[in-house]
């Protein structure tokens, strides 16, 4: 009997998109969608200090063939 195959991940991370002033953040509900639809999960965020969101770190499986 085999094993089942397990996943290694694969990591990314990206900045939330600014506005004109680089203060306010804009949704990035289409960017994170389309993501989404090439495997890719958000997983965690990564804040400043003192508030806001400095990073979105995001993972998929890969399968060794």
């Amino acid at each position: 009997m085999d094993a089942p195959r397990r996943p290694n991940w694969e990591y990314m991370t990206i900045e939330p998109p600014k506005g004109l002033t680089k203060r306010e953040t804009i949704d990035p509900t289409d960017r994170l969608n389309g993501l989404g639809a090439e495997g890719w999960e958000l997983t965690a965020t990564i804040d400043y200090d003192k508030g806001g969101t400095k990073l979105l770190v995001l993972k998929r499986p890969v399968y060794d063939e």
